[in-house]
């Protein structure tokens, strides 16, 4: 089963999307216990403060009336900053829903402060009928102890509610864990069999004559070039001795092949062999036809998909290349130029022999037609034959000529 390029990456799209949810969740996660921290510190405060005004020194009762009204004071801030945190605990508020059993619990909270306070206040003042200290002293005891009970049960309901989260929690990041395990093996599978599929089109690993295509896109694509760049089929498009395409082949493949071309530049090279024409034949034409074969592969070698070769003359050759800059484009060509040149013949009759191509270079602009580019190609080509051979020319020579 193929496999959509563009489905892959819509899905990545959402996977990224999601594992970023994910850690935005985390992080609203620690923010959320965080708070759950704050508010365990503060009741543990409270107690702290009730067991320091419960144990206060009355002997110097002006002292004692000061620090009773600052932890007072103190109290009361705090039950504030508890209600305040409880407004961010998102994940208490909409996933466990206790928001009213922790307001019935501050309110439970908030009067017993009330409570413990004026009993607290009323203890202070009773210091000369030992009666009314003793009847202060059970109502402070009293009210220390149910603020007190107070407080213990709502940090056991808080260690409550984080064990309630823990859990929750623990099947969220095990669940997430293994979607996301599975997906990055699954998307790593993927992305490296799309890459394989692009190598493939491009023919960088030569033994995948068996390979199996993974997406779709390449697939249609490997379908649509080797339709439109097979032209063995049809023997009046191929040159009978080279086996490359001949001038109606190299129009052909040229019109099916234009349109993956993209925004590369297109060149168009005319090499010619030195010396070698067919009205003045040099060779026996058995070592004639094997110098233009050994010519055709050396040319081939640097083919790509896009690209197009041709005979188009009994010793002369187009080329045709895509390329992402024209530097790229002269300089492959003058590559096959320089490799041409080191080829070499053993004729019996004269020994070895090295042959020569001599080229026309142009850029090939959009606006301009395969006919006309090929012409001026031409004229190039002719000027590198009236100065020497073996030399590759383009534009630039030819008007310094002119000048």
């Amino acid at each position: 089963m193929k496999h959509s390029i563009k489905d892959i990456f819509q899905n990545l799209s959402t996977y990224l999307f999601f594992v970023f949810f994910l850690a935005f969740l985390a992080l609203m996660l620690i923010l959320e216990q965080q708070l759950s921290f704050q508010k365990t510190d503060i009741l543990q405060k409270q107690k702290q403060i009730i067991s320091e005004l419960l144990n206060e020194d009355k002997s110097d009762l002006d002292l004692a009336l000061i620090q009773f009204n600052a932890k007072s004071t103190q109290l009361l801030q705090n039950e504030e900053q508890l209600k305040t945190i409880y407004k961010y605990n998102i994940f208490e508020q909409f996933v466990i829903q206790n928001s009213t059993e922790y307001m019935n619990d501050l309110a439970n909270l908030s009067r017993l402060i009330n409570k413990f306070d004026n009993a607290t206040h009323h203890y202070y003042l009773q210091n000369k009928n030992k009666v009314l200290e003793k009847d202060a002293k059970q109502n402070l005891d009293t009210a220390f102890s149910e603020i007190n009970q107070h407080i213990r049960s709502m940090l056991l309901k808080t260690i409550g509610y984080n064990q309630a989260k823990f859990e929750l929690v623990k099947y969220i990041v095990i669940g997430s864990f293994i979607l996301i395990f599975l997906a990055t093996f699954w998307y790593r599978k993927s992305l490296n069999s799309i890459y394989e599929d692009i190598s493939y089109l491009f023919k960088l690993e030569k033994n995948k004559s068996g390979y199996d295509i993974f997406s779709l896109e390449a697939d249609a694509i490997a379908l649509r070039m080797n339709r439109k760049s097979n032209v063995s089929d049809n023997p009046n498009l191929i040159d009978p001795v080279t086996g490359i395409n001949n001038y109606k082949g190299l129009a052909h493949s040229y019109t099916h092949k234009k349109s993956l071309k993209d925004s590369n530049f297109t060149s168009v090279a005319l090499l010619e062999i030195d010396n070698f024409s067919k009205s003045k034949r040099v060779f026996p034409q058995e070592i004639a036809q094997a110098m233009l074969k050994k010519v055709a592969y050396t040319i081939s070698l640097h083919e790509q998909p896009v690209d197009v070769i041709a005979r188009t003359d009994y010793n002369q050759f187009t080329i045709i290349l895509s390329r992402p800059s024209k530097e790229q484009a002269f300089k492959e060509i003058d590559l096959i130029r320089a490799g041409i040149s080191e080829l070499k013949f053993n004729i019996p009759e004269t020994g070895p022999v090295n042959i020569t191509v001599s080229g026309g270079f142009i850029v090939k602009p959009n606006n301009t037609s395969l006919e006309e580019a090929l012409r001026q190609a031409k004229e190039i080509l002719n000027y590198a034959k009236s100065i020497g051979k073996n030399k590759l020319l383009q534009v630039k020579d030819l008007a310094q000529k002119e000048m």
